[in-house]
């Protein structure tokens, strides 16, 4: 038999044969992959609406298989389960009052609600499942603060170029793996990962672009091999607006498989003697004389805070120091709290006004090419800038 649109089989479903799909979703809380799974099992199978409506977890389509379309261009898979869930909207008439219309809407959020915590469970039980031969997509960021929208941005060409061309040139290093994707944004380093023959890729990204992500990966018809989950790798809420190698630490510690890599695998993290003094003017010396008034007191405020912008290469006034080497294959969180003694060897005569710090980025391990980035303001700018640290007053110094 023939329908003219998947709400007319639905329909078709819950008068003829007592079974609502909508009600199936809401109470086993499934997301649109469990939603595909579940009309692959149908088409498959063919079970009885009695034996749909009684199942409890596990599920009969859990497994991995039913990703796969029974029907080819099946328009139910292409069905926005949102419309299928679309709260019913009820009006007052024939005496029901507004608190009823409230009571139903209430219902109805709260169905939701149970039904998204369900989900997030099921990925989770997923992922605790797997376990993970490759890492991507971790932020070294030196800041204490960051900026509002700390994603992956393709549009950045150093970082997005340089991951493209580490994944594409070391194929072996994908091929059949699972992939974990730490942060992964607009899913792009996903997709690049899927691309180069993994088996399975998970990206895990608080930010609320994950969504577009969803329909980014639809769109590319990557959905059979990219999972996304929207939370913190710790505890169900990824950790975006500060430095993510704790939680990539975590991640590695708890899912990655013997034999397993994170990527990028070096870091190292810099310093630089910055000499400007207009700047220095603009930051500091501005609050000496704020429109004839003396707020001197505000620069104890702002000297504790780092800067973070691009910096003017001709600023530099020494050669970089390597102040901490970080390898995100052994590192455990304790490294990242520490302490160096540094020095930094002068090369022009004229006032220190700042410290500023960057991080370079190595994929090496058992990589056939090799490639790595820096994010120092001698290279090409990238989304993470520099950081400076301002001092009180600058200090004179001599090249040599």
């Amino acid at each position: 038999r023939l329908f003219s649109s998947a709400e007319a089989v639905f329909s078709h479903c819950k008068t003829e044969h007592q079974f609502d799909v909508s009600d199936v979703i809401q109470k086993h809380g499934l997301d649109f992959y469990g939603y595909i799974k579940l009309i692959n099992f149908v088409r498959l199978k063919k079970p009885t609406g009695a034996y749909l409506s009684s199942l409890s977890s596990p599920l009969p389509w859990e497994g991995e298989e039913y990703l796969k379309p029974e029907l080819e261009d099946d328009l139910l898979l292409q069905f926005d389960i949102e419309d299928l869930c679309e709260p019913v909207k009820v009006l007052p008439s024939n005496g029901l009052s507004d608190s009823m219309v409230l009571l139903e809407q209430l219902k109805h959020a709260e169905q939701r609600a149970r039904a998204a915590e369900a989900a997030l469970a099921r990925a989770q039980d997923d992922l605790q499942k797997m376990n993970c031969s490759a890492f991507l997509n971790f932020l070294l960021y030196l800041s204490r603060k960051s900026e509002p929208c700390l994603f992956f941005d393709c549009q950045d060409k150093v970082r997005t170029e340089s991951y493209r061309d580490f994944i594409y040139q070391n194929p072996h290093i994908f091929k059949d793996k699972v992939v974990l994707d730490v942060g992964c944004g607009t899913g792009i380093l996903s997709m690049f990962a899927a691309k180069a023959g993994a088996k399975k890729v998970i990206g895990v990204d608080q930010s609320e672009i994950i969504y577009q992500a969803m329909d980014i990966i639809r769109l590319n018809k990557l959905e059979k091999i990219i999972t996304l989950v929207k939370g913190r790798i710790e505890e169900g809420y990824f950790l975006l607006f500060e430095s993510m190698l704790d939680s990539v630490i975590y991640a590695k510690d708890k899912y990655l498989a013997e034999g397993g890599s994170v990527y990028p695998d070096l870091c190292t993290i810099s310093l630089v003697a910055v000499g400007d003094m207009n700047k220095h003017v603009d930051k500091l010396l501005f609050w000496e004389d704020v429109y004839g008034f003396d707020m001197s007191c505000m620069k104890k405020a702002v000297i504790p805070e780092a800067v973070v912008e691009v910096l003017d290469p001709n600023t530099l006034i020494s050669a970089a120091s390597v102040i901490k080497h970080v390898d995100c294959n052994t590192a455990s969180t304790p490294d990242l709290e520490f302490s160096s003694d540094f020095t930094l060897s002068i090369t022009m005569s004229t006032q220190c006004t700042a410290i500023a710090g960057y991080f370079d980025v190595f994929f090496e391990k058992n990589c056939h090419n090799k490639v790595l980035f820096s994010t120092g303001p001698q290279c090409t700018k990238t989304h993470w800038k520099q950081t400076i640290f301002l001092l009180e007053k600058p200090i004179p110094v001599e090249a040599g």
